[in-house]
């Protein structure tokens, strides 16, 4: 046992709840301020007399520091302390969300979610890594149902919470509502949460620069990239290139140097190297999937936003059920068999809303939505379990670190892809559909006997155009979760290296 795993052990079942409940309000503050402030960004860029682009920075800023400082948690967990490093980290993203609500512009906005982004980085793999510490092996998979509680249905529930704060409140309070958790929590962690003993680690500044300009300039392609054209554009180029030669010089430099950023080791573990891929797949479909359900609903379906929020909140309630029974179940199963069950679920839920149209009853949308929060849940726990069952205990704040931030990757990748896709296969739609529009054929000689005006005036073409418009842009959304269900299966393989009975873990 490690000096680090001392402090957990021999924990009464009363400190360990209070543990649990006290990180996990954190997580969930956290994980929620990943998507609530989305909805909320129209009424932000009426009160900062911004332009569009210009409030997206509001997103943007958040992500890529959160993305370049993810990685630095294990290092300072092990410099100062894991304890500390959660205070710290609590502390300064509950004063960051404050500050947040009471911005007078977008400069003070901007920066303050920045401050919001490098403080709450650390707060979901340090939640992880003192789980996995707090409750003994056996138990990790029902640690792992909690804490996946609070990092899937946290984002799949912000735009819910912050569609009605913003309608009904004010959208200061998307920001000021982290402030009653964070106290709780900190008072909570100040309590309960033992401290671990530092470690002596010389920073690798080189390894840390390389990798936080890698990641930088990769978020702000992923980001940007639809607004700009993409490769059309010299700023996504310059930053494409950054991302590669970077991530490669960094990838050279942890293999040739004696202390390394990030320890190789971490990688010849199997189980931790595959479940990375597979965490990888869950943060596409994650966040892709509330990316683009939103505008199709609003857009295409005329929703507003506080009825866009009820109808897809039951997709967090589907996670939590998920989770509740697999919990149960992951101590006793062969972990790869209900991770592919909860791929199929998930699968099967995408090909349900391949087969979307604009006239989906509410009902369906809830019930393919409860379906895959139900099979994502059934997926992350003993995925996250799985994952670091053979990776040993030295390795754990680095390895939550790199999990997280693996997600996090591939939420943003997944976004960026789906909603680049959504515009172009409209685009090319729009003309495939256009070119059936001819007088031979009869739908459409039946619809101008019906409407004769509709060829004759401006108004009459333009109402023909948006019908056309609307018919393009909804097979381009079934497109994109038909291709998502394809990835999700094409992952499945995966499942037969995983090793299902882990070996003995050195500590």
């Amino acid at each position: 046992m490690t000096a680090n795993e001392a402090p957990y052990s021999g924990l009464d079942p009363r400190t360990r709840g209070m543990i649990t409940v006290s990180i996990m309000l954190a997580t969930i503050m956290q994980a929620l301020d990943t998507t609530i402030a989305n909805v909320a960004l129209p009424h932000m860029q009426g009160s900062m007399a911004a332009t569009e682009e210009q409030i997206s920075w509001v997103l943007t800023s958040y992500i890529v520091a959160a993305a370049i400082t993810i990685p630095l948690t294990g290092f300072l967990a092990g410099l100062i302390g894991r304890k500390r490093l959660f205070i710290i980290s609590i502390v300064g993203f509950t004063l960051a969300s404050v500050l947040c609500g009471i911005a007078t512009s977008l400069t003070e906005i901007v920066l303050y979610r920045v401050l919001q982004g490098i403080f709450g980085a650390g707060l979901v793999p340090l939640s992880q890594a003192v789980l996995l510490d707090t409750y003994p092996k056996e138990k990790h998979g029902s640690a792992m149902a909690i804490w996946g509680v609070g990092v899937m249905v946290g984002p799949i529930l912000g735009p819910t919470l912050g569609g009605y704060l913003t309608e009904y409140i004010n959208w200061r309070w998307v920001f000021l509502i982290n402030l009653p958790f964070g106290i709780i929590s900190l008072l909570g962690i100040l309590t309960f949460v033992p401290e671990t003993e530092k470690e002596q680690r010389r920073f690798d500044l080189a390894g840390f620069a390389l990798l936080a300009i890698a990641i930088g300039a990769l978020q702000l392609m992923l980001d940007r990239g639809q607004s700009l054209d993409w490769f059309a554009s010299w700023e996504i180029l310059v930053e494409a290139v950054l991302a590669a030669t970077a991530f490669t010089m960094f990838l050279v430099h942890i293999t040739t140097t004696r202390t390394p950023f990030m320890e190789p080791e971490l990688f010849r573990d199997r189980n931790f190297s595959l479940g990375l891929v597979l965490m990888f797949v869950v943060g596409i479909i994650l966040l892709a999937t509330a990316a683009l359900l939103p505008p199709f609903l609003q857009g295409l379906m005329g929703y507003p936003v506080v009825t866009t929020g009820l109808v897809l909140a039951p997709r967090g309630l589907g996670s939590m059920i998920g989770m509740v029974i697999i919990g149960r179940l992951v101590n006793r199963f062969d972990p790869r068999l209900l991770i592919l069950i909860g791929l199929l679920t998930t699968t099967f839920s995408l090909y349900q809303m391949a087969a979307f149209t604009t006239d989906v009853s509410e009902t369906t949308l809830i019930i393919s939505g409860m379906i895959q929060g139900f099979g994502l849940g059934f997926t992350f726990v003993p995925l996250s379990t799985v994952t670091f069952a053979t990776l040993a205990a030295r390795y754990r704040n680095e390895g939550t670190a790199l999990f997280s931030l693996v997600r996090n990757i591939g939420s943003s990748i997944g976004i960026s892809i789906m909603v680049t896709l959504v515009a172009r296969l409209t685009q090319t739609n729009h003309a495939v559909l256009g070119e059936s529009l001819t007088p031979f054929r009869p739908a459409f000689q039946a619809l101008t006997q019906a409407h004769p005006e509709i060829l004759n005036t401006d108004s009459g073409l333009a109402m023909l155009n948006n019908a056309l418009t609307q018919q393009a842009a909804t097979i381009a959304y079934l497109n994109d979760f038909r291709l998502m269900a394809w990835i999700t299966l094409a992952t499945i393989p995966l499942l037969l290296l995983i090793r299902s009975q882990p070996a003995t873990v050195s500590r």
